[in-house]
């Protein structure tokens, strides 16, 4: 079995990714990172009945239980994880229970704030059963949950122990989920590497029919930059703040549609165009670079225009709760140039306005 390993440098905090096929079923992987007898699978209603079964054969070895979520962003609340944390309680867990995120961004997120939480920190392994989780969300070490004025407002940073990303799971995704997470494939190029988003282009029917070994590079480099990334800068007071391109406005966008309206995916893609047509008002960027990236966007299916029914007010209203805020100041990651981001916070709410306007 071939697969590529990066390591999250963060001295005793530090893990490994794990990038392959076939690795959900490889029970040496998950030894080598669970210390205890007990383990605690969470999962949502969407991905369990298609891996749960399967992961619990390939840990049969160990105490097994299982919490099992509705499927949704809404359900990425404080009352899933109070209900998360009650069973671990009735259940008797303890330190050396290790909690398994089997699914996307939202089990994700949660298994990782309870893990955080419980007992004061217990070990947890992301598995990601999405595209968007497996580029992003199961990487760095920020969990949280939603609030109803934001989202993820309410959070720690913590590191998993181990990050299994199985590409194989991904064949399962519906489209429009796939498609969503290879907008975040896309922000990585547009932040830190020009030629990977080059590779994007040349090789966008491969990443579209979902061919294993296009997969497995799109993902191996996400990854990449994005360890490279968080072993700088752990708790996103500086560099990190890079990989929030397009999420100042994403953030407002789905909270506008009451996370219902855009897969984040979704969101990103149009605020990676709204933030690279603001970084070419600002005189930061070609034009054609812009037209670039919506184009790439467009092939890949994804939307890159904001709907009729968002008002340019209660989308900046909406920024205002974002945790890119500073001193009041909502602060974008904009582009100096393709594949080098920038964060500024200094720009004028009427700029913000005319161009959420157009």
């Amino acid at each position: 079995m071939s697969y590529k390993h990066i390591e999250v440098a963060l001295a005793d905090r530090s893990y490994p990714i794990i990038i392959g096929q076939q690795l959900l079923v490889n029970s040496s992987f998950y030894s080598s990172v669970i210390q205890g007898k007990r383990v605690c699978i969470v999962s949502d209603r969407n991905v369990a009945p298609l891996y749960l079964d399967t992961l619990k054969a390939t840990l049969a070895v160990y105490e097994i239980d299982e919490f099992i979520l509705p499927s949704g962003e809404q359900h990425k609340s404080l009352q899933q994880w109070q209900l998360l944390l009650g069973q671990l309680v009735s259940n008797k867990h303890h330190r050396d229970t290790t909690l398994i995120a089997l699914g996307g961004g939202v089990v994700g997120d949660l298994t990782g704030f309870a893990a955080a939480c419980y007992q004061r920190g217990i070990r947890f392994i992301q598995i990601p059963t999405t595209l968007l989780a497996q580029v992003d969300a199961s990487v760095g070490g920020k969990t949280a949950v939603n609030h109803a004025q934001g989202k993820n407002l309410i959070g720690a940073f913590y590191q998993p122990s181990l990050v299994l990303i199985d590409v194989d799971l991904l064949m399962s995704l519906p489209k429009r989920e796939y498609i969503a997470g290879l907008a975040e494939v896309v922000k990585y190029g547009c932040i830190a590497d020009s030629e990977f988003l080059q590779w994007l282009e040349v090789n966008i029917q491969g990443l579209l029919a979902r061919d294993s070994g296009v997969l497995q590079h799109a993902v191996w480099r996400s990854c990449q930059i994005k360890a490279e990334v968080v072993s700088q800068d752990e708790r996103d007071t500086g560099v990190r703040a890079t990989l929030n391109f397009g999420h100042t406005f994403a953030h407002a966008i789905e909270l506008a549609g009451n996370y219902e309206q855009f897969l984040h995916g979704e969101a990103v893609a149009i605020g990676m165009v709204l933030a690279a047509r603001l970084s070419f008002l600002l005189g930061m960027l070609d034009g054609d670079v812009c037209e670039k990236i919506t184009f790439l966007l467009k092939n890949l299916g994804l939307p890159t225009a904001l709907p009729d029914n968002m008002a340019p007010e209660t989308l900046y209203e909406n920024m205002q709760m974002d945790k890119k805020v500073h001193d009041e100041q909502v602060c974008f990651i904009l582009l100096a140039s393709l594949g080098k981001a920038v964060s500024r916070s200094d720009i004028e709410q009427a700029m913000v306005f005319d161009l959420l306007s157009n």
